[in-house]
């Protein structure tokens, strides 16, 4: 049976969807940003004229669109919402999360993460084998390759696969994996190469009708250009967008990861690109010297790409 991991690390929390020791599923969250299913009090600043729909403030200032106002609420009143869609940044603008007008009595926040069992650690490969390919937004299968990209618009796959035209099925078990690997949500485009007999793409119809049929979505038929379009719910950024956006915070993450799980006695050595030295902040580096029980030592290579940080064990 499938299980969720949760693996608690330093400045992000990780999860994933294990079921014979493959991961099925992943998803990130960064404690103490918004996520969906929050509940929190906010003061309302806008709304808009016989609309339900209006601006808000948190109490920290975030800005955040709420919806489903009743219409007795006014401007300058205090609500309490749900957010339902994370805030996610995109090239050159920030997206605010959305929220809707709470009517519970007494809401509660859900959990930011699906629930499960917390982990020291994954069990060895795990992360490591989901990591490297969102950093990538690349995915290999035999006979070809799927490329992942986020754009403001949708996030496109494209597949390298002559094979498909000759009976081929790999890039759909790929695809399959890949909107779970990468907690894709929103607008989504496949791109296959041209298909021009309509037999051919019913059958690979089927084959996404089989491979996705227990993720909630809409899809369209392929249409004569190998398109296909994919809909599903949208609650906050996936892990490409969030390598998009905030590629050297993903990477000085996973370098304090691999930092905590060095083995020994001494000192640990951090080396990293100087680019991710400013991205890890002293309350992190505190936090990894208590969990460790080792003092930390931070050394800069510029050789060093940003993903590739490394960890060890030296004497004192």
């Amino acid at each position: 049976m499938a299980e969720w991991l949760i693996e608690e690390g330093i400045g992000e929390h990780r999860a994933l969807l294990v079921e014979n020791d493959e991961v099925c599923a992943a998803k990130v969250y960064w404690p103490g940003e918004l996520y969906a299913g929050m509940v929190a009090s906010a003061h309302l600043t806008s709304k808009n004229a016989g609309a339900r729909r209006g601006t808000a403030h948190l109490h920290g200032g975030t800005a955040v669109l709420v919806d489903q106002l009743p219409r007795d609420v006014t401007e300058g009143a205090q609500i309490t919402l749900r957010i339902v869609r994370a805030p996610i940044a995109e090239r050159g603008r920030l997206k605010l999360a959305q929220a809707r007008f709470c009517t519970d009595d007494a809401p509660v926040s859900a959990a930011p993460l699906p629930q499960g069992k917390t982990v020291r650690r994954f069990p060895a490969g795990l992360w490591e084998e989901v990591w490297p390919s969102a950093a990538a937004g690349a995915l290999e299968f035999e006979g070809g390759s799927l490329l992942v990209s986020p754009t403001p618009a949708m996030t496109l796959i494209d597949i390298d696969c002559s094979d498909i035209k000759n009976g081929n099925p790999g890039a759909i078990p790929a695809i399959a994996k890949a909107l779970r690997w990468f907690d894709i949500g929103g607008n989504i485009g496949v791109d296959f190469p041209t298909i021009t007999e309509k037999s051919e793409r019913k059958r690979i119809d089927a084959l996404l009708d089989k491979h996705l049929s227990d993720w909630p979505h809409e899809r369209t038929a392929m249409n004569g250009f190998g398109f296909v379009q994919l809909v599903a719910r949208l609650e906050g950024p996936s892990l490409l967008q969030r390598f998009a956006t905030s590629r050297t915070a993903m990477c000085a993450r996973m370098a304090l990861r691999r930092a905590e799980q060095a083995e020994g006695h001494g000192v640990i050595l951090m080396t990293v690109h100087p680019a991710l030295k400013s991205e890890l902040k002293p309350e992190w580096l505190d936090e990894l010297a208590r969990r460790t029980g080792k003092q930390v030592r931070i050394e800069t290579s510029p050789s060093l790409a940003l993903e590739a940080a490394q960890a060890q064990i030296i004497g004192s």
